[in-house]
């Protein structure tokens, strides 16, 4: 740690503290500095140095810097620069000063609550905001270039403490020329939140991210997830044979639109969901602000802020620590 520590410091960031770590990386706090006292805080995500030597992994790395450099967008995680040190790879990034979506339904289990309906479809409404400006993304010459995230689970979801909503963590998506992950071979994504192309081990396309923001949605809603089970080979078989419930008896504050947006989006023949996720936002905001006024970032923040200051000193540390995009958060230095 001292060692890397010292290289970064020679490139003029310092590492603060160790918010996250994953399979083949690790994710610091930075200060990253600059003429005339310049700091601007960020996160720099490092590949494992065992994994920087295996052809594969820096591929996929190097992939995943190169697919998002030219996604700017407000609902995602915006990476800033591509480097490498002492042969591995590391990016930095923005520094999202918040917590996952994980952290944010575990917090209402853990106080026996369930997210407001509105709220709930506002921050899926976002996901699909931020999808949708992936999935349009083309190349110089107009080319679409068919990313698909392809793990869109409450890990890769960050809510800022502004309430802003970022999706993050491109690591298993795929795009013509940028990314490399063979389909037909091996199951991209978390189990629970696979779309049944991904569960077939089908080729997948962007309404494949559609059904995981179905389940995101029913998540929120209800608490759990409906297609988790004690072993993948169940979880998988669920979300292939699962009967879709009528979430409005499950919960009787889901109003019937909502439910309306739920089936659609869970339909298993992606010719019958949402085609785009602009089709799937724009059902989503009608919901949300059909009627007039609808809920907000600041409504998000201010809510967040209520859920994790509530029982004093250990919510709100929690919340203070915070975490950062792309791998499963570990606070230990």
């Amino acid at each position: 740690m001292s060692h890397i520590k010292h290289i970064f410091n020679e490139l003029h960031f310092k590492l603060v503290r160790v918010i996250a770590e994953g399979g083949m990386g690790i994710v610091y706090e930075a200060e990253q500095k600059g003429a005339g006292k310049f700091v601007k805080r960020v996160a720099v995500k490092l590949i494992r140095e065992e994994y920087s030597k295996i052809e594969e992994f820096r591929s996929n790395f190097v992939g995943e810097a190169r697919l998002v450099a030219d996604l700017i967008h407000t609902n995602i995680v915006q990476t800033y620069h591509l480097g490498e040190i002492s042969g591995q790879y590391f990016m930095t990034m923005e520094y999202v000063d918040g917590i996952t979506l994980e952290d944010f339904i575990v917090r209402h289990r853990e106080t026996n609550q369930l997210v407001p309906t509105d709220l709930a479809a506002f921050i899926v409404s976002r996901i699909c905001r931020g999808l949708s400006h992936a999935h349009q993304r083309c190349d110089k010459s107009g080319r679409n270039l068919g990313i698909v995230h392809r793990d869109v689970n409450p890990r890769n979801i960050m809510l800022a403490r502004e309430g802003d909503v970022k999706l993050t963590d491109f690591g298993i998506a795929k795009a013509f020329d940028l990314m490399y992950n063979e389909e037909g071979e091996v199951i991209a994504g978390k189990d629970e939140y696979l779309s049944p192309e991904q569960a077939r081990r089908e080729i997948t396309d962007a309404r494949a991210d559609l059904f995981s923001c179905a389940i995101l949605l029913s998540e929120l809603l209800l608490g759990e997830n409906i297609f988790e089970a004690n072993r993948e080979e169940a979880t998988r078989k669920n979300i292939l044979e699962l009967s879709i419930p009528d979430f409005t008896e499950l919960r009787s504050e889901i109003d019937p639109r909502l439910d309306d947006i739920l089936q659609r989006a869970f339909k298993r023949d992606r010719e019958k969901r949402y085609q785009s996720a602009q089709a799937m936002l724009t059902a989503l905001e009608m919901f949300l602000y059909g009627d007039g006024y609808g809920p907000t970032n600041e409504k998000l923040a201010a809510y967040m802020l209520d859920l994790f200051n509530e029982d004093g000193e250990t919510a709100s540390e929690r919340w203070k620590t915070g975490t950062t995009p792309g791998l499963e958060q570990n606070e230990s230095d």
